[in-house]
């Protein structure tokens, strides 16, 4: 589980296959095999990495899955590239944000950049936003300003666009989206059947 509150602005060392390599400083702090790492909103888990004991800067790898390539923008990325990264709550954090799950629901497409982000989305998931809602645009936690009916505007702030991959997208570049799972969850509640 995620806040949508990013540590660090990484970079995409490079990809080899399925391997994902991620250069960072700020996650590797305590990193073990095995923990989760989201990335651009995405959860992988951490498969090797290496950290300069005098910099604590170094690089961490994932292996992703073609499914996963496909249903998000990682597939889309080069070495180079700024990735938003943020390691899971703890229960002892604060929630900066909103719980995030880094399960992606759909990749939208920017059709205005910050500050006034306007994304593109498709329209079926349009029922789970709403106006002062919550929503997760790359990983970075985000309140809805207006619901559109194939997308929605969001206002970023001079900081969040120079600590996230946000300040860098131009029209046309996908974004990784998720909703807010507490709206999913009521949906399915109210359209719960009495099977008794």
């Amino acid at each position: 589980m995620f806040t949508g509150i990013v540590e660090e602005l990484g970079r995409v060392g490079s990809r080899d296959g399925s391997r994902l390599r991620i250069e960072a400083s700020t996650v590797l702090t305590d990193v073990q095999i095995g923990d989760s790492t989201a990335v651009n909103g995405c959860c992988l888990t951490v498969v090797a990495f290496e950290v300069d004991p005098a910099t604590g800067a170094g690089w961490w790898e994932a292996d992703v899955s073609d499914e996963t390539f496909k249903r998000t923008n990682l597939g889309d990325l080069q070495p180079g590239d700024p990735v938003n990264l943020e390691r899971p709550v703890r229960l002892s954090d604060r929630l900066g944000g909103h719980l995030v799950q880094g399960h992606v629901d759909a990749v939208g497409r920017i059709t205005n950049p910050v500050p006034d982000l306007a994304v593109a989305m498709d329209p079926a998931l349009g029922r789970y936003v709403v106006e002062k809602g919550s929503i997760t645009v790359d990983g970075v936690s985000l309140t809805v300003v207006d619901p559109l009916p194939d997308g929605f505007t969001v206002a970023i702030i001079p900081h969040t666009a120079e600590v996230t991959t946000l300040g860098h997208k131009t029209v046309g570049d996908p974004v990784n989206l998720e909703v807010d799972v507490m709206a999913k969850y009521a949906e399915k509640l109210l359209s719960w059947k009495d099977v008794r």
